[in-house]
């Protein structure tokens, strides 16, 4: 048995007395009486312990914090509500009050967020930048380590259950918004339902930034995989949880595993950061470091995985290219692009992705063969990674309004099919 998660968490508490003396020396440097705190000495050691402990520590679950957002220019309260329930996630709706009850309703909008070691909340600028016009409900992804056994196996089939599910709760009025990791799923749980002619098949899905084809502008992500197999990760990445952790003794891919391999890709990057957040704590420029500490909160903020559901994906998705060779098969039903041709599909990509490649999301348009032209968008960002697609100043004022107009003219076409009249509606709130 591999007991690298033991060692670790042996390795966490072992640190915690350092942790603990650190923090105190940290304070001390820090209060005005010690004439030490304003000399070049006391700051640097305030600086090195408070890195020492931002290093060190184990980061929990981050929050949204959107708790306002403004509707038509007026502020207003949003509450988190858990509208839907599995072992395994949590559907959270951010509810605004609005308090005119005549207002017409906004587009319903449901975001799978990645289930690839980050909380949901790496999607808090995602949500934030649809809130004004849109209702917006998230997938809250459960952390591995704290589902006990008992609740049972978690793989890519379950998710595909859990997207429909979902779909079914929030009406066939819906718009499925899936980024990056879940469009796999996302993409074969429409064709899934459009197969079975679902009633509740949502009015469109935008792919943003996902791994559809990764045979398409391959990146280091996908060769990596490509080259090893899933048979290496089963050997080198799996492990068990350890107690006195909810999920003690269930198969998981780490997330501190998963975070060293963030970290290793720009290692350099990632020093350079610390060393700058160091000098600017000695300069006392607190915004700066404030940013900084913001970033890496959430950054290093990680969960883990169930084992099946990894190795499912990886096989799946980047070792047997599946999806886009018709070979995709969900609970012995084979999963068909083709059958897609009423839900209407925006492909989203960034210029300089090093995560999903450019054409990987595309070929989702290519598969869904017997879907109108009319009901296909496709958007290609320029100068953005692969965080710049659903996050950041390009998203904000070029993708989020794109993706909003798209979702605005499936509402008015599905009106218009219901035999209303077009809607004059201003351009401004397509943004």
């Amino acid at each position: 048995m591999d007991l690298a998660y033991f060692w670790y968490e042996a390795g966490h508490m072992m640190l915690a007395p350092a942790r603990a003396a650190t923090d105190a020396t940290r304070i001390a440097f820090k209060n005005p009486v010690n004439p030490l705190t304003h000399t070049p000495y006391g700051k640097a050691m305030a600086a090195g312990c408070e890195l020492f402990e931002r290093v060190t520590r184990r980061y929990g679950k981050p929050a949204f914090m959107l708790d306002e957002t403004l509707v038509d220019g007026a502020p207003t309260t949003v509450v988190e509500q858990v509208v839907w329930e599995r072992p395994f996630c949590r559907l959270i709706h951010f509810d605004r009050k609005i308090r005119d009850p005549n207002r017409p309703a906004d587009p319903k909008v449901l975001m799978v967020a990645p289930m690839s070691g980050h909380y949901a909340t790496l999607l808090r600028g995602t949500v934030e930048a649809f809130l004004p016009n849109h209702e917006v409900y998230i997938t809250d992804w459960t952390d591995a380590r704290e589902v006990p056994l008992v609740e049972g196996e978690f793989d890519l089939d379950t998710y595909i259950d859990y997207v429909v599910a979902m779909c079914r709760a929030l009406g066939p009025d819906v718009h499925v918004m899936a980024v990056c990791q879940p469009a796999v799923p996302v993409f074969a749980a429409v064709s899934l339902m459009e197969e079975a002619d679902d009633p509740a098949i949502p009015r469109s899905m935008t792919l943003m930034g996902g791994p559809i084809d990764t045979r398409r502008s391959p990146t280091a992500v996908n060769l990596v995989a490509q080259e090893r197999g899933v048979d290496w990760f089963r050997r080198n990445c799996i492990v068990k949880v350890p107690p006195p952790n909810l999920g003690f003794w269930r198969d998981v891919y780490p997330g501190f595993y998963q975070l060293s391999g963030f970290m290793a890709m720009n290692l350099d990057r990632h020093i350079s950061a610390h060393w700058e957040m160091f000098n600017h704590l000695v300069e006392e420029d607190g915004d700066s470091a404030e940013k900084h500490r913001e970033f890496y909160d959430e950054y290093l903020a990680v969960m883990d995985l169930t084992a099946e559901f990894y190795l499912q994906t990886v096989e799946t998705v980047f070792v047997e290219h599946a999806l886009p060779k018709g070979e995709m098969m969900h609970r012995e039903r084979r999963v068909d692009p083709s059958a897609i041709r009423r839900c209407a599909i925006m492909a989203v990509e960034g210029e300089r992705d090093d995560i999903s490649g450019v054409g990987q999301t595309l070929a989702a348009l290519e598969l869904a063969s017997n879907l109108p032209d009319e009901k296909k968008l496709y958007h290609l960002q320029e100068r953005v990674g692969h965080y710049g697609v659903f996050n950041g100043s390009r998203f904000r004022s070029q993708v989020a309004p794109r993706i909003a107009a798209f979702m605005r003219e499936q509402d008015e076409a599905a009106r218009v099919a219901r035999g209303g009249r077009r809607a004059q509606r201003p351009a401004a709130a397509a943004g």
